[in-house]
């Protein structure tokens, strides 16, 4: 069966979902996996979606034309076989957070960090809190830490970043239930 990552962008507004997912189910599609946010006052979806219909990203036809004519942009990719699955990945799971004052480089300075060390970011959410003479910034990362580190190791290596961009950086495990 052929996959599609099906990316809707727009001004947010409520009913998005339930008008995307309607014609996902009136096409015969199977939602795989999927990703909601609003970003600024932008709505972003991501979805890997399936139908045994449906071939090739044409073969949606104007399908997604009412989303388009409410001004959300929709694009869509045709997935090569096995890019709808996510690769097994060991290691312990981990949630970084990230408080402080706003500034340039805060995600980078702690993506970098994790990056040099191997450790793979499979979540990312940032947003700004408080009112507008007190934002607070805060990133939430998931991450996954090849065998060998730990979560204290971490941290230890978020101290000097803390002291450097003024910020509150803590790290926890995360348990993964398996039902």
């Amino acid at each position: 069966m052929q996959h599609f990552a099906l990316t809707i962008i727009g001004r947010d507004r409520p009913g998005i979902v339930s008008q995307v997912t309607e014609i996902l189910y009136r096409l015969g599609c199977n939602i795989a996996d999927s990703s909601c946010s609003i970003l600024g006052g932008q709505f972003s979806m991501i979805l890997i979606v399936s139908s045994p219909q449906i071939n090739a990203a044409e073969d949606f036809g104007e399908a997604f034309a009412p989303l388009e004519e409410s001004n959300l942009s929709v694009f869509i990719r045709t997935l090569r076989p096995g890019g709808e699955r996510r690769p097994e990945m060991d290691g312990e799971l981990c949630m970084i957070s990230v408080y402080g004052a706003d500034q340039p480089g805060i995600v980078y300075r702690v993506a970098k960090e994790l990056g040099d060390r191997q450790i793979n970011i499979t979540d990312l959410n940032t947003k700004l809190i408080g009112d507008e003479s007190r934002p607070v910034y805060v990133m939430m990362i998931e991450a996954l830490l090849p065998e060998g580190i730990e979560v204290e190791e971490v941290e230890g290596w978020m101290t000097e970043l803390k002291q450097q961009l003024q910020v509150d950086i803590s790290v926890r495990s995360l348990l993964a239930v398996e039902l």
